[in-house]
């Protein structure tokens, strides 16, 4: 992917610390949402030939993005992941929690960012400019490069999940609605990190009588 019109703007006006954001999990059953923030090195000359390949973290296979996040967190001036709980997600709602866990990204940013490109959402309660992008993880580098630090930190630690909640299969299907989830919430019921506010969840929690 190369570098999108805006960021080669904000360069020309001479941002230096240009961080993308994007988050991972916003339409799970199952687990946190992350978001991953990322500051690249956006005036290296060879940025676009050292991140071939970077672009949409659900065009790559797990194994590319493993590999590609091995390389944005080396070169990156800076990252940083955000995690809210499915706990806090079924308090707030999944879009305040997305708005949450990025704010707590940028906040591990060091140097801090000047500018923000943020794939889809607004963050009104972070004082830092921005612009947010339709499908931003789909033309921007730097919000593709952060769409892989989500993906790759969040399907780590539902992996994780995997042999604390046995069953469920956690390792397959990350937590998302696949018929494979849907049967074991059918015989098992929900976990203690199920999103008992996401109606396929409320549904299997009334049915077995069970509370998430």
């Amino acid at each position: 992917m190369r570098l999108s019109p805006l960021e080669k703007e904000l360069l020309a006006k001479g941002y230096s610390y240009i961080a993308g954001i994007d988050e991972a999990g916003r339409g799970a059953w199952a687990g946190p949402v992350v978001a991953g923030a990322v500051i690249l090195p956006l005036d290296n000359p060879e940025i676009e030939s050292l991140l071939a390949g970077v672009c949409d973290s659900k065009k790559l296979a797990p194994l590319q993005r493993e590999r590609l996040f091995e390389v944005i967190s080396a070169l990156a001036v800076s990252w940083g992941v955000g995690f809210v709980s499915p706990e806090r997600i079924d308090r707030i709602g999944i879009v305040k929690a997305t708005r949450e866990a990025m704010a707590l990204a940028i906040s591990q940013l060091n140097p801090p960012p000047q500018f923000l490109l943020i794939d889809y959402l607004r963050l009104p309660e972070v004082p830092i400019p921005q612009e947010a992008i339709v499908s931003g993880d789909d033309s921007c580098l730097s919000i593709a490069a952060a769409s892989i630090v989500a993906k790759v930190i969040r399907d780590n630690w539902m992996k994780a999940m995997d042999a604390v909640f046995p069953g469920y299969r956690f390792s397959d299907h990350k937590g998302y609605g696949t018929s494979r989830h849907r049967e074991a919430l059918q015989k098992l019921g929900p976990s203690p990190i199920h999103r008992s506010s996401f109606a396929p969840v409320k549904a299997f929690s009334l049915k077995t009588g069970r509370i998430s």
